[in-house]
């Protein structure tokens, strides 16, 4: 399996948000799939030490690239960092997530997470395709949230984002399916990452997952339909609140989820 994924999706693949958490979890099951692997990150240092513990479990190459995905010049550098490399696969994980209500939200950090969930997934995908295209073959993974399929108070923009991403995966998924490439958004509800530690104030959600389990479901579900949600908890939930309940029900459950967020 490892050397059939291999052959579809290296030699290369990049992996944006990779230094902790889920994003860490899809460097290491990549890796354990063989390829190399071209991490991102705004945080350097820790980037370094995930890359080193890939290399050594591993044997794949790594490289570790401080960025930040916000930076206005991302094209241009997404392309200088991938020029002498032939990348088959790119994981777009990296997100941006204040938690409080909107009207009392920085405008800063209301606009960082356009630039981080929405912009940076657009250029993303548009630096990387086109190469699959031309070799017919390849894959794109894009995270997105089962939040962002009603309304979700205390995360508004959050949720926002997360909605275009879902409609962006499904609508390359058709566009270059056809062309040879693999296109997937994973839907995740809560996942255990040290980020969802702090902000869920040590509770869990039902129907939590590793991050492990997520990034395997993820990238499983490559060439297999446009959407992904790991978990048969979090299938169940979106049926619920997607087709049998009122759309006003729906978010008033999502709310009640949120509130406790900080």
């Amino acid at each position: 399996m490892a050397a059939s994924f291999a052959a579809k999706y290296g030699p290369w693949a990049v992996v944006a948000g990779a230094s902790e958490g889920l994003g860490a979890a899809f460097a290491a099951a990549i890796a354990a799939r063989g390829l190399n692997l071209l991490l991102l990150a705004r945080r350097g240092e820790v980037l370094a030490q995930v890359a080193e513990d890939l290399r050594g479990r591993y044997g794949v190459q790594v490289r570790a690239e401080a960025c930040d995905v916000a930076r206005p010049d991302l094209a241009d550098a997404l392309a200088a960092l991938t020029a002498d490399i032939e990348v088959g696969l790119g994981v777009y994980n990296a997100a941006f997530a204040p938690v409080g209500e909107l009207h009392e939200r920085s405008l800063d950090d209301l606009l960082r997470v356009v630039d981080v969930n929405v912009r940076a997934p657009v250029i993303f995908a548009r630096t990387l395709a086109p190469a699959m295209v031309g070799r017919g073959r390849g894959g794109l993974v894009l995270m997105s949230s089962l939040a962002g399929f009603q309304g979700a108070p205390n995360i508004a923009a959050y949720a926002a984002s997360k909605a275009f991403n879902t409609t962006l995966g499904e609508s390359l998924w058709s566009e270059l399916g056809p062309r040879g490439v693999d296109v997937a958004v994973c839907c995740a509800g809560a996942v255990r990452t040290p980020g969802y530690a702090v902000a869920g104030g040590g509770g869990e959600a039902p129907g939590t997952l590793d991050a492990a389990r997520v990034a395997q479901d993820a990238l499983a579900g490559l060439g297999r339909g446009p959407d992904i949600i790991p978990g048969t908890v979090n299938k169940l939930a979106r049926f619920v609140l997607g087709r049998l309940l009122p759309r006003r029900a729906a978010i008033a459950i999502m709310a009640g989820s949120t509130r406790a967020l900080s």
